[in-house]
């Protein structure tokens, strides 16, 4: 006998179609998501994939006579867009405390009684319903959270954040508000790769259903179990994650290539008995021209395989390419590079991490010269040219058309052994077609124009090249081939980004931002990194532990008659089940990543995961009780 259970749908789309001017972005689409499910949505560039998400937010209207969405009333949904709206006025709390959770307004009531001394019985009131909710708690959560998202200052106003930091404000109002349906437009832009981590471990509870459009492979691979693919405005959908998705996506492309191969063949001959054919037609043969006309439409909808085409090559370098000795840097009180010296070798790449705010932009200035060291010297070898990409990006006038753009800088680019291309040629290489490149920059999607940025940082033709954040609204697609174009680059790379995938696949070594302007030097890539950070996090705690046990002997009125023969082995036997318990607390986890759960499955996963935890627990407490007896 077969189980069955019940999914419970969060979404349901039903023929909705977008256009942007005459472009089509999708038609006639139909997805369902239900709960538990996570969702990632994937494309090229100016696809439609935020449009998207704003049509299932209600933000924008779906077209089509039998256009539906359905969206689940009794459950909370939550969107946050790439560029979140937030009242310019509200200070960094106000803005998070922006939410109708009854939690959420009792510690903004409390907040405001405090900041407008309000009176003893209404003080009474407010913290009598702070009891009533066990709301106490929460307000240390909230400003902790903020915290964690690298925003120190709460009565900061929002008019004086960055872009980046207003996005993690609206994501901090976001996970307090705790939704059981989240819509994510790129969340991992403007976080650092501690954040990064902590994010998307809050994303893999199993009470969370999630549909996000994002390009970091490790999250997608990590966070996902199901990837659907917005091409040529159909949706494509895959279970698994990100390998599971580029190997089904190879076999479909395989598979369209031999039906159109097919169709082309059939076509052909249609055509050829349409011509022939004589002028008065009967039934069948009517039938036949009707069936001429779906294979021509069918065949008109070429399979577009086009990928962007780098091979601009950098200038040779020189011995000396670049030298740091004993560079320092501070603003105000707070060192951002101390005593930094490095000789640069030719065709080095390196990545640099560090928590936001620690001075890794500041650093790449100073290589380049557009910051000055306050102390130290910055030595650029006499052949090195730099290419620097910055997180900011190019001010392009906005009345411009994107081959004015290009021309602007040059009608041609020299290639090797005499070659050039012209401005035309140049675009589309890098997908901008020869209609695209007629359209002005105003109407360019995020990502098309760092497409068109990084065109004009290579067109320079530059031997160094210094990417600060280059993953930032550019497709997977585009990132696999700038990955291959700089793994092929002859000159050195150095890289800031939050994109572990695209780090690890890059860099020889890492510049380690530790604070305080100390800059370590760690031989190996991001996941190498992190995995001896962990180890070192793990000894340290067991350092502490053992600390706070030595404190507590000598502090301790009378020696200790130490562990029973019993007592010892016990305490040996509690250690073993420890290690034992977390190996299956990371099974439990590793298995909410498997595809197609059912509802039941995850309710059973996250029951065993509460009582492995709780076992854990216990079990930690039973040692420390025997480990202060030693």
């Amino acid at each position: 006998m077969s189980s069955t259970y019940c999914v419970l749908n969060y979404l349901t789309l039903e023929n909705v179609t977008k256009t942007y001017g005459e472009k089509v972005l999708f038609r006639d689409i139909n997805l369902q998501i239900s709960k538990g499910q996570k969702v990632a949505l994937v494309a090229k560039n100016g696809t439609g994939k935020s449009t998207l998400l704003r049509v299932i937010a209600g933000i924008d209207a779906p077209e089509g006579e039998n256009a539906k969405i359905l969206l689940r009333r009794d459950v909370k949904v939550a969107y946050l867009e790439q560029d979140p709206d937030l009242y310019h006025g509200h200070s960094v709390l106000e803005a998070v405390l922006d939410s109708d959770n009854p939690m959420v307004q009792a510690v903004k009531t409390y907040e405001r009684a405090l900041l407008l001394g309000a009176g003893h019985e209404e003080m009474e009131a407010v913290m009598a319903r702070m009891d009533d909710l066990k709301a106490w708690d929460f307000e240390a959560r909230v400003k902790e959270l903020i915290s964690k998202f690298g925003i120190t200052d709460f009565n900061q106003t929002i008019s004086s954040l960055s872009g980046g930091q207003r996005k993690r404000v609206a994501l901090v109002r976001l996970i307090l508000d705790e939704p059981e349906f989240i819509i994510l437009d790129e969340p991992t832009n403007h976080l650092d790769l501690d954040m990064i981590e902590w994010l998307e471990e809050y994303l893999r509870n199993p009470n969370i259903t999630l549909f996000m459009v994002t390009h970091d492979r490790y999250f997608l691979e990590r966070v996902c179990n199901q990837i659907i693919e917005l091409d040529r405005g159909q949706l494509f959908r895959y279970s698994g994650n990100y390998v599971d998705f580029l190997e089904k996506k190879a076999l479909r492309r395989e598979n369209e290539s031999a039906e159109m191969e097919k169709l082309g063949k059939l076509y052909k001959r249609e055509l050829d008995w349409v011509h022939r054919s004589p002028q008065a037609r009967t039934t069948k043969a009517k039938s036949r021209v009707d069936g001429f006309y779906e294979i021509q439409e069918k065949v008109s909808q070429r399979v577009d395989n086009t990928e962007l085409q780098i091979d601009i090559k950098g200038q040779r370098l020189g011995k000396k390419v670049l030298e740091c000795y004993n560079v320092r840097k501070r603003f105000s009180d707070m060192p951002i590079v101390e005593d930094f010296s490095y000789k640069f070798k030719p065709g080095e790449r390196v990545g640099i991490v560090g928590p936001n705010g620690v001075g890794k932009t500041t650093f790449l200035k100073m290589l380049t010269g557009e910051t000055r060291p306050d102390s130290g010297r910055v030595v650029v070898g006499g052949n090195t040219v730099f290419g620097y990409y910055s997180q900011d990006g190019m001010a392009f006038k906005e009345d411009k058309r994107v081959l004015e753009v290009i021309q602007d800088i040059a009608e041609f680019i020299p290639l090797e052994k005499g070659q050039k291309l012209t401005a035309t040629q140049l675009l589309e290489r890098f997908l901008f077609s020869r209609p695209q490149q007629q359209v002005y920059v105003s109407q360019l999607s995020g990502g098309e124009r760092r497409r068109l940025y990084l065109l004009t940082v290579l067109m320079e033709n530059p031997n160094f090249l210094i990417l600060d954040e280059p993953t930032n609204d550019l497709d997977i697609v585009t990132l696999n081939v700038l990955e291959d174009f700089l793994l092929d680059f002859p000159g050195c790379v150095l890289i800031v980004t939050h994109d572990r995938y695209f780090m690890d696949k890059l860099v020889d070594h890492l510049f380690v931002f530790e604070g305080k302007g100390q800059i370590k030097d760690f031989n190996g890539d991001y996941t190498e990194y992190r995995e001896a950070a962990k180890l070192r996090e793990r000894d340290q705690r067991r350092q502490d532990r053992a600390d706070q046990q030595q404190a507590k002997q000598q502090t301790a009125p009378a020696p200790s008659a130490g562990l029973s023969y019993e007592q010892r082995k016990e305490l040996n036997r509690v250690e073993k089940e420890i290690s034992r318990l977390e190996e299956r607390k990371s099974e439990i986890e590793q298995q909410f990543a498997t595809p197609d759960l059912s509802p039941e499955r995850i309710t059973e996963l996250a029951k065993q995961l509460a009582e492995v935890k709780s076992a854990i627990e216990d079990k930690e407490l039973r040692w420390m009780e025997l480990a202060e007896r030693e």
